[in-house]
């Protein structure tokens, strides 16, 4: 039968005080807080299984709050999301769900998260983002980005920016949002990325790629992360690598 592997983990990082990334895979959350090891989880295909990373805005309210929102939400919402048009209403849902708590808390006004995501289906992958959070694919002989960054193009050199151009909740009033979805085939020794810019701003693609070449499962999963502490650890870890066995 064929099944998929989820190896997760999520870390404060070296500078920040705190986390404020959250993770779902499929109904297990870990909500701003610090996995000491990589946790491996196996799950058979055929249920909608969503593996998502939300990473809560720094400089701003309570992120690790709005990330916890989403990922609750796309928790109990999981077994439903079988197409593209139930993906997107999900993430808009959860987008009006960060903009009702903020609300109702001064202290929430103007929280916020991005998300990026997959949904596993028999035989085929849903991808989702919003922001700059990313779904990597590297499955073949070179890493593919599946996700849409939410960045304002950048100058010739530059390879990052803290600039996002769209999120869930981060203004003061419903702002609504453009989820970025699309559909692809799935097949048995697929492998997958799911993770926060933690990762992707301090460790280049190629190093990336390095990485899984050699490594799967837990053990990539610990040597990405290391990759980005190496690098300075700059912001919070989040990350889930998933591979499909039969």
């Amino acid at each position: 039968m064929p099944y998929v592997a989820v190896s997760a983990l999520s870390h404060t990082g070296l500078v920040r005080e705190h986390n404020e990334d959250s993770l779902v895979v499929g109904p297990w959350s870990l909500c701003g807080t610090v996995t000491e090891n990589p946790q491996t989880l196996l799950f058979p295909l055929g249920t909608p299984l969503v593996v998502a990373v939300a990473d809560g805005l720094g400089g701003q309210p309570a992120g690790e709050v709005a990330s916890a929102l989403v990922v609750r939400r796309l928790a109990a919402l999981g077994p439903s999301l079988d197409s593209e048009e139930a993906v997107r209403a999900a993430v808009e849902l959860c987008n009006r769900t960060v903009y009702t708590a903020a609300g109702g808390d001064p202290e929430l006004l103007g929280m916020g998260t991005t998300v990026a995501g997959i949904v596993l289906l028999t035989d085929s992958l849903l991808v989702f983002n919003v922001g700059d959070s990313r779904v990597l694919d590297v499955s073949g002989k070179e890493l593919q980005q599946l996700s849409v960054d939410d960045n304002p193009p950048l100058p010739p050199g530059q390879r990052t920016t803290s600039v996002v151009t769209q999120t869930l909740g981060g203004t003061a009033g419903l702002t609504a949002v453009t989820p970025h979805v699309t559909t692809r085939e799935l097949s048995v020794g697929d492998r997958f990325v799911v993770c926060s810019d933690g990762l992707t701003d301090p460790v280049p693609e190629a190093e990336l790629w390095d990485v899984l070449r050699v490594h799967d499962n837990g053990r990539a999963a610990f040597e990405l992360w290391k990759a980005a502490i190496d690098a300075g650890g700059p912001d919070n870890i989040t990350l889930a690598l998933l591979r499909v066995g039969q």
